[in-house]
């Protein structure tokens, strides 16, 4: 065997495993996910896939588009997150973080009065439709239920669904 060969050998398993290597550490920075509900219509509809970045929650910023943990009934959950495919996540954007003021629609469901600043470890979610559940209902999010912040669509699910009062198709994201 030639030089050449053994060379060419070794660079092109050097490139494989340097693959496998990225593949690796972009699959646990990044996720995507599916919408399932109408609360963030008309920015995103059911079938919507979007592409999540994960990350802490000190680099949130108001406005940003988040997918969180959904909580339970009886509360939130405690401890690490979950795989991103067995869990059910929501989709909504942040309205108000640790050190800001609560927003007015979101005083009575939190229990706190006009001028209450939003606790650290806490989130003010709000989603863009309509009909959302979200921190006028539940109150605070807890920071430690961020999976991550929306990058981009990856591709859209408005022909699933016409208007949004019709159902999409199934998925672990609303």
């Amino acid at each position: 065997m030639s030089n050449a060969v053994v060379l060419a050998g070794g660079f092109v398993a050097l490139l494989v495993v340097a693959l496998a290597l990225l593949v690796v550490v972009l699959r646990r920075r990044f996720v995507a996910v599916e919408v399932s509900g109408v609360s963030m219509w008309p920015t995103y509809a059911p079938g919507d896939r979007v592409l999540v970045r994960r990350v802490a929650s000190r680099e949130l910023s108001r406005g940003q588009v988040v997918v969180f943990e959904s909580a339970r009934p009886g509360g939130w959950p405690a401890g690490p997150l979950p795989a991103p495919r067995s869990t059910t996540w929501a989709i909504k954007r942040v309205a108000a973080l640790p050190g800001d003021p609560v927003p007015a629609d979101v005083l009575r469901a939190v229990a706190a009065d006009a001028g209450a600043m939003v606790p650290e470890g806490s989130l003010v979610v709000l989603g863009d439709g309509t009909d959302s559940a979200d921190s006028r209902m539940w109150g605070y999010v807890p920071a430690d239920r961020i999976l991550g912040v929306v990058v981009r669509g990856l591709s859209s699910g408005r022909s699933a669904a016409a208007s949004p009062g019709e159902p999409g198709p199934s998925s672990p994201l609303s």
